[in-house]
């Protein structure tokens, strides 16, 4: 079994990260690095850098049969989550309104999972995923 707080921590010190934090919750399989260094290649490529991280881990966990493990940097993700589910609000909104379908951008599948959840439970709107790879989106859909 990895104990993924000191796989992590050797992983950004590999990595040439001197200055961080981290905190893992096991129980979530949901850790959090901050990066104290005010890098901008960091910042300018956070987004990349997030998603990249966690698609490694996930290959590590499913080569080592554990369950996967999600790993945010800086609140990159906390902050996109925010904002997700207030874009999702707002189509909603837009959909029951004007009583047109309204596409979302395109979203990796973590990010469709967040708005498929968001508004599962409103009965005035329903969603669907359309597209393929990349290019996956969501569409919210008024309901009658």
């Amino acid at each position: 079994m990895i104990n993924w707080e000191e796989y992590t921590k050797e992983l950004f010190n590999k990595m040439g990260f001197a200055d961080f934090s981290f905190d893992f919750d096991a129980e979530h399989r949901h850790g959090g690095v901050f990066l104290y260094e005010k890098d901008l290649i960091i910042k300018d490529n956070l987004a990349f850098f997030v998603e990249n991280l966690n698609h490694v881990l996930q290959l590590v966990a499913q080569k080592n049969g554990e369950d996967k493990v999600y790993i945010d940097i800086n609140n990159y993700r906390k902050e996109r989550e925010k904002l997700l589910i207030e874009l999702a609000k707002a189509a909603a909104r837009k959909a029951v309104s004007t009583k047109q379908e309204i596409p979302l951008p395109a979203m990796n599948s973590y990010e469709r999972r967040i708005v498929h959840a968001e508004l599962s439970a409103r009965p005035d709107v329903k969603t669907e995923s359309q597209g393929m790879g990349r290019e996956r989106f969501i569409t919210i859909k008024p309901l009658d």
